[in-house]
Order: structure tokens, then sequence, then C-alpha cells
């Protein structure tokens, strides 16, 4: 009878010959990606609602954004290995939840409608991403 190979414990992590990391550009591409999208959909929300144009506000307002999802999207990604797959997948959860319920607020949804949008995308991304961590663990 024929056993199955076992997962070696831990990650093994690219390192650089100065013993520094490497890291992936997709590291870096994919928080900036996100980024800007939610910040440009931010500033679309709000010249849609202003008549359709466009002021420094508005485009301010997407940039705040962009660069608040940004920085802490690449954070999770940088540092989220460290946590334990139940609190990295409710981290992603929240963050995915929190951008969702704003740009809800943000189109002129009430607080309680914005809040429950958003409760409910996060926990689905909770689940779908706590399933991915502990099948790929």
């Amino acid at each position: 009878m024929a056993t199955q190979a076992a997962m070696p414990p831990g990650r093994h992590r690219r390192t650089a010959p100065d013993g520094g990391q490497h890291h992936s550009p997709l590291g870096f591409a994919l928080p900036a990606v996100i980024a800007v999208t939610a910040g440009l959909w931010a500033a679309s929300i709000l010249r849609f609602q202003d008549g359709g144009i466009a002021n420094g506000a508005q485009w301010l307002v997407g940039i705040i954004c962009a660069l608040v999802l940004g920085m802490l999207g690449f954070a999770l990604g940088r540092w989220g290995h460290a946590l334990p797959r139940e609190l990295r997948a409710l981290a992603y959860g929240g963050l995915f939840g929190a951008t969702v319920g704003f740009l809800t607020s943000l189109a002129g949804g009430s607080v309680l409608r914005a809040s429950g949008i958003g409760l409910a995308c996060g926990v689905g991304l909770t689940v779908v991403m706590f399933y991915s961590f502990y099948v790929r663990e």
C-alpha cells in the first residue's frame, strides 16, 4: 500500500545572498492594484453624487482611501504569515468588510445598511480565506 508524502513543516522562503528576503512582484502589485481600484471607485462615487463635475475634494478622498487600503493590504500580506490561520483569515475579512462598508456609506447608504453589507462581505471572505488557509497548510 502506498503512503502519501508528508508536507514539510514550516514555510520555505527565498533569501537574498546578503541574507535579506526577496519579495515577489505580486506582493507589491496586488495591494497596489486593489488600492487604486478602491480609490478610483471612491472618487467616482462622490463625483456622480455631485453631478458629474470632478473637484479636488473627491480626488483627495480617493487618494486617502487608496493609500490607507494599500498600506494595510501590503502590511497584511507582508506580516500576515506570523498570525495563525484563524486570525489571518479574520484580518483579511475585516479589511475587506471595512472597505466595502466604507464604499457603501460613500454611496449614500445608511450606517446600518453600510455596516450590514460590510459585515456580510467580511464574514463571507473570512470563511473563504479560512478554508483556503486550512486546505493549504
